[in-house]
């Protein structure tokens, strides 16, 4: 079992039991002095005391729910950045080392901020909009001045792109992404308002070509197509079937020159077999 897993073991207040109770009791929870923070941190990392680990992520819950707040303008509960927070308490926690000789507070909040970041870039959006690390900085940081700024003209695009270091496009392309918008794959239409105009990816997206009855009725189609087309061409007179045969269902095409030297006859001649050959076709093909 992983040492946040053992953490987790020992009665720590939980966000499920009422948040508003929740954060009362971490305010309640008392701070450790620099002393005492390091006397926990030793016996925890030389002599594996659970409680002493318990003791230092209880103290600092307080700070998790502070720098949670500040993420609540993404849209998600503020009971799970909480959560993801304390996740990454626990893990500094763990890294946590009292000789470097700074608080333990000054040491988690990069790690209790990398969860929450984490924890956003999942679930903001159904597709991921930022996958790299660099991506994933420059959408909380244009996320942060979107806050103050409405669109962006080019002046602005240019501005934001060289206080972040990074193209002009990358800003373009990500401040994209911030404006779209998820859509319901199947949104239910309502009934109230008689809406009946709604069209969602349900509809839209549908794949024809699955549908069982018409690929079977597709298929009926060509299959009686084709015997019309064998019936008329059995219906030619054989110069006929012959000339139709070379001029299109053979793979290689005879030319009008060629039959009429087979024929003996003039290139005009065979020209007017041809059609009327294909006009007979026509004809044998429709009217059944």
């Amino acid at each position: 079992m992983s040492t946040a897993l053992q953490i987790t073991s020992y009665n720590l207040p939980s966000v499920q039991d009422g948040l508003q109770a929740y954060l009362q009791r971490v305010q309640q929870i008392p701070l450790l002095s620099a002393e005492e923070e390091r006397d926990l941190a030793v016996a925890y990392h030389q002599q594996g005391d659970l409680q002493a680990a318990q003791k230092l992520v209880l103290s600092n819950l307080r700070f998790v729910a502070s720098i949670a707040r500040t993420y609540t303008g993404y849209g998600l509960a503020l009971a799970d950045l909480i959560q993801e927070g304390t996740i990454g308490l626990m893990k500094a926690v763990k890294r946590f080392d009292p000789a470097v000789g700074v608080r333990l507070v000054a040491f988690a909040v990069h790690w209790i901020k990398s969860e929450i970041h984490e924890f956003v870039i999942r679930n903001w959006r159904i597709v991921k909009i930022a996958t790299t690390k660099a991506q994933r900085k420059l959408f909380f940081k244009l996320r942060g001045k979107k806050n103050h700024l409405a669109w962006f003209t080019q002046e602005e695009v240019a501005v934001v792109a060289k206080d972040l270091g990074v193209l002009p496009q990358e800003v373009i392309e990500m401040e994209s992404r911030l404006q779209a918008r998820d859509m319901a794959f199947d949104m239910p239409l309502n009934e109230e308002s008689g809406d009946t105009y709604v069209v969602t990816p349900e509809q839209y997206l549908e794949a024809q070509e699955g549908d069982p009855l018409q690929a079977l009725a597709h298929n009926n189609e060509q299959a009686n197509q084709q015997d019309k087309l064998k019936g008329a061409l059995e219906a030619l007179d054989p110069r006929s079937l012959d000339i139709v045969t070379e001029r299109y269902l053979n793979e290689e095409k005879s030319s009008l020159k060629d039959l009429a030297a087979k024929y003996k006859v003039s290139l005009e001649r065979i020209r007017q077999i041809e059609k009327s050959a294909i006009l007979a076709l026509k004809k044998m093909i429709t009217a059944h």
